[in-house]
């Protein structure tokens, strides 16, 4: 039985208006988008919903669903924005949701993978020791390592990184789009799509 939470974290694909795709987000964002009627969401069939219409739609053969009052709505694997044409530019930009692609919600000490909203971003070199706040020194990091470290260094808490992080060579989204695990609505718009354009940057 998939949790309410489990459900609005679950992963949806964004296409531009063009219909590529430009990012992944949450299940929440997108419903958020839907109910703003700044997206439809994509079935099976490639035909698109609005958000009353999406909500009308039958839950039966959906494994994902959310309550509402009275009823329950499927979570859409894929959406479409209504006016955004634009594609990604060469530019990783610095924020919590690549920082957690990055890292693949994963603590980056104890190495267990977490919900985003059990994580924070920890400065690898704190910020009272003269730490920035840059791509090569935030970690993804749970809440019991990130009290265990404090206000110190891996080395000064006796901790250990897993790895050094580093400025993503391209778009983090990529590593969710084309992993085996992926749902099987996203493929006709992944294969598409040709490698030089998967190694260009999100738009911020």
């Amino acid at each position: 039985m998939v949790t309410r939470a489990a459900a609005l974290d679950a992963r949806v694909l964004v296409l531009n208006r063009s219909y590529l795709p430009i990012q992944v987000t949450s299940a929440r964002r997108a419903f958020s988008l839907l109910y703003q009627g700044i997206a439809r969401a994509v079935n099976e069939e490639y035909r698109t919903f609005d958000f009353e219409s999406w909500a009308d739609l039958s839950t039966a053969i959906h494994h994902d669903t959310v309550g509402m009052v009275g009823r329950s709505i499927r979570v859409p694997r894929v959406i479409l924005l209504q006016l955004y044409d634009r594609v990604p530019k060469r530019h990783v930009r610095f924020s919590r949701f690549n920082i957690y692609a990055r890292d693949r919600s994963t603590c980056q000490y104890c190495g267990v993978r977490f919900l985003r909203t059990e994580l924070n971003l920890d400065h690898v070199l704190p910020r009272s020791q003269g730490g920035q706040s840059s791509w090569e020194n935030i970690v993804c990091s749970c809440l019991l390592c990130n009290r265990k470290k404090g206000g110190r260094t891996p080395e000064q808490a006796g901790m250990r990184l897993l790895r050094a992080p580093l400025r993503p060579d391209w778009t983090p989204f990529v590593l969710d789009a084309v992993s085996p695990d992926r749902f099987a609505e996203w493929t006709p718009f992944i294969s598409t799509v040709d490698a030089s354009y998967w190694n260009t940057e999100l738009i911020g």
